[in-house]
C-alpha cells in the first residue's frame, strides 16, 4: 500500500462523453474536499481515451463548470489522449514478463462462453494458450491466475476477490487498438503519484483488477474510498447513458449545499445564500469521509434540485 508519510495527493478524473451531472458533482466534491482537508494537492485528469463516445467540446465545458463552481486544481491537466506512447510501453512490459497474452475472441463468442462475474462477463480464458481462430489477434489480457485479492475501501469496508473466478482474464489493449481504463488508470495513477483515490461507488470493483495491475508492475497502490452513486427514482445510476441533466452555473451555491448533503453533511439552510468560498470554507471545516453513507447508491430527489 501507499506509504502513509507521503503527502496525499488525490485526483478526480471526468470523462468528457457529455456535461458534468449531479453524480459527477457529488464525485468532484468528495475528492475535493478529502484532498484539501489533508493540506493535499488535488489534480485533474481528463479520461478521454474513448473517441468514439467522446462529446464534442465536453472537455471544455466540463473545465469552465469546475471552475464556475470554485474548484481550483493543482498542476497541468492530465489528458490520456495524449499518452498512448506511454500505455504501449507499459503494455510492452507485461507482455515481456508473461503477465499478458492475444486474445482473437470477438465480443459475440465471449458472451456465448463467459459466466457472470461481479462486474460483467468472467472470460474463461480460451485463448490462454494459444489463439482459439486462424485469425488475427484482436486484444491484449492479463492473467489473472489464481490470484486473491483481499483490500479495505475506506467508506464501503472489506472485500474479497478471487480474481479467476469473479473477475477473469480481463483486457487491457482492445480489438480496435484503444487502451483499456483499467491499465490507464494505473498507469496514470502512478505518474502522477495519487496516494488517495476518491470516486463513485460505481468503479468498487474495478479497484481490485487495478491492484492487480499495480502488483505486477511493482507500483504502489492507492489508498481507495468508494462513495454511494446517486441514484434517480427508478434506482439507475446517474449518467450520461442515462441522460441525467446537466447541472448548471446560475445555482452553483445551492448544488454545492446539495452535494454536501449528499455527502453526510449536516448543512445550515441559511449557508446556500453564502459566497462559494464560504461554502468551501465550511464544507472544509465540517468534512469527514466516516460520515459518508456505507452503501453503493443513495435514491436522491432529483426532481428537488434546483
Amino acid at each position: 500500500m501507499t506509504d502513509i508519510n507521503k503527502p496525499y495527493i488525490g485526483r478526480y478524473a471526468p470523462s468528457p462523453t457529455g456535461p458534468l451531472h449531479f453524480g459527477s458533482l457529488v464525485a468532484a466534491v468528495a475528492s475535493y474536499l478529502d484532498a484539501r482537508s489533508h493540506d493535499g494537492r488535488w489534480l485533474l485528469r481528463m479520461e478521454d481515451l474513448d473517441k468514439p463516445r467522446e462529446m464534442p467540446g465536453a472537455a471544455d465545458d466540463i473545465l469552465h463548470m469546475l471552475e464556475a463552481y470554485g474548484f481550483e486544481w493543482d498542476g497541468s491537466i492530465l489528458y490520456q489522449s495524449e499518452r498512448h506512447d506511454r500505455y504501449q510501453s507499459v503494455l510492452d512490459r507485461l507482455i515481456a514478463a508473461d503477465w499478458v497474452y492475444p486474445c482473437n475472441c470477438s465480443r459475440r463468442e465471449v458472451t456465448e462462453i463467459a459466466r457472470a462475474g461481479i462486474d460483467g462477463p468472467v472470460y474463461p480464458g480460451t485463448c490462454r494458450n494459444g489463439l482459439s481462430h486462424k485469425r488475427a489477434a484482436r486484444a491484449w489480457r492479463f492473467k489473472t491466475d489464481a490470484a486473491h485479492l483481499v483490500f479495505k475501501d475506506q467508506i464501503q469496508g472489506m472485500f474479497d476477490h478471487r480474481m479467476q473466478q469473479d473477475v477473469g482474464d480481463f483486457i487491457l489493449k482492445r480489438a480496435d487498438g484503444q487502451f483499456a481504463y483499467q491499465l490507464a488508470v494505473v498507469v496514470d495513477d502512478a505518474d502522477q503519484g495519487i496516494t488517495h483515490v476518491v470516486r463513485g461507488a460505481d468503479l468498487l470493483n474495478s479497484s481490485s483488477r487495478q491492484i492487480l495491475l499495480q502488483y505486477g508492475l511493482h507500483l504502489p497502490s492507492p489508498h481507495y474510498a468508494h462513495i454511494p452513486v446517486v441514484a434517480g427514482p427508478d434506482g439507475q445510476k446517474l449518467s450520461k447513458q442515462t441522460h441525467a441533466h446537466p447541472i448548471g452555473n446560475q445555482n452553483a451555491a445551492e448544488m454545492l449545499c446539495f452535494a454536501y448533503r449528499f455527502l453526510g453533511m449536516n448543512v445550515p439552510d441559511e449557508l446556500a445564500q453564502q459566497s462559494l468560498s464560504a461554502i468551501w470554507l465550511w464544507g472544509l471545516q465540517h468534512w469527514e469521509i466516516d460520515k459518508v453513507a456505507k452503501q453503493l447508491s443513495i435514491e436522491f430527489p432529483v426532481t428537488t434540485i434546483p
